[in-house]
């Protein structure tokens, strides 16, 4: 199983507004993928927002920047806003950006759990779910052919003209779900890798998605079957109780924030610790714990990559560093050699 990271670089908040410059939270973001490439991590995932907490809203940039600093690992969107960007640009940046990395860059498409940037662009909310479809197909074949011939209801049509430059590979292009089976259920009969946001509730509850992703796989005749990542949220620190006591301020000044947007129940101790336990959501604890968390999911979902954020808050660089240092260090080890056991039988 690949492990990896992801990130929004988010900023901190006081009294309503940043506090965090911009450009050192951009900085530090190098820093840490550069230290997860050091450690042989898989993945490194960067999303895009556009509002005032969140300091990337153009992740192909970011990546680039990410690519001149590291070796190996795979550089990702996290996700992009396939529904009101054009998949041009986004297929030219990514192929830039592959070109740029020798041949590690991937897309992670979703429709967006936040809906700033469709007025930025021009969209309508009310073809949220239009906008997502329509846009994910053109992708693709953008992806299978040099010149596309195509037209839809929401970009002028192509008329056989080219797209450049070319990735070096095949540009792997995930498709991000959050609580929706109908997105499950595309990306399988499209054959496409999904990536299922888990970020609260029972991990059990959202075993359902994986079979219908894979289901609709194989009846569309997909050999083998596209994988399954599982992206969430966690921190790791020496012992649990240090994990909980650091991570809990800045992760529920964030969500209580965006939860005064939504409707959300303000976050208390209580459902934070709940939700560190083995079968919560969160992987937030100490290295063992995480190790044996990603273990019992594993069983659950057989999955082919996990990712974890964690910078949600933001808390300080440093702390954020030494988390990395352990999943490098002590999980990621483990993990590997477990699971490699397993498939040997052992």
């Amino acid at each position: 199983m690949e492990l990896g990271l992801y990130t929004f670089a988010e900023l901190q908040i006081e009294a309503g507004k940043p506090n965090a410059d911009p450009a050192k939270r951009l900085r530090d973001l190098l820093e840490e993928a550069e230290l997860a490439d050091q450690l042989g991590l898989d993945v490194f995932g960067v999303g895009e927002h556009h509002r005032p907490d969140f300091a990337v809203s153009a992740p192909a940039v970011v990546l680039a920047a990410i690519a001149e600093r590291t070796k190996q690992i795979r550089l990702t969107s996290a996700v992009s806003v396939l529904s009101s960007d054009d998949p041009v640009r986004v297929f030219e940046q990514f192929a830039t950006l592959d070109l740029l990395s020798g041949g590690r860059a991937e897309i992670m498409a979703g429709r967006g759990s936040f809906v700033e940037s469709f007025p930025l662009f021009g969209y309508d909310l009310e073809d949220y779910d239009s906008l997502f479809a329509e846009k994910l197909e053109l992708l693709l074949r953008l992806r299978e052919s040099e010149h596309v011939n195509w037209s839809g209801a929401h970009r002028a049509p192509l008329d056989g003209v080219g797209v450049y430059p070319r990735p070096q590979r095949e540009l792997p292009v995930w498709v991000a779900v959050g609580g929706n089976p109908e997105s499950a259920v595309r990306a399988g009969i499209l054959g496409l890798p999904m990536a299922l946001a888990i970020i609260g509730g029972l991990p059990e509850r959202f075993v359902p998605f994986a079979e219908l992703h894979r289901r609709a796989a194989r009846q569309a005749g997909h050999d083998p079957l596209p994988a399954l990542s599982i992206n969430s949220h966690g921190y790791i620190a020496e012992t649990s109780q240090q994990a909980l006591d650091e991570s809990f301020p800045a992760v529920a000044a964030m969500m209580n924030r965006i939860g005064r947007e939504r409707g959300w129940k303000p976050m208390l101790r209580q459902d934070y610790d709940a939700a560190a336990t083995r079968r919560g959501a969160n992987f937030v604890g100490s290295p063992q714990q995480v190790i044996e968390k990603i273990l019992f999911q594993h069983e659950i979902f057989g999955h082919d990559r996990f990712l974890v954020q964690f910078s949600v808050g933001t808390l300080p660089h440093a702390k954020i560093m030494r988390s990395i240092e352990l999943f490098g260090t002590e999980v990621a080890p483990v993990v590997r050699k477990e699971l490699a056991s397993r498939s040997a039988g052992g």
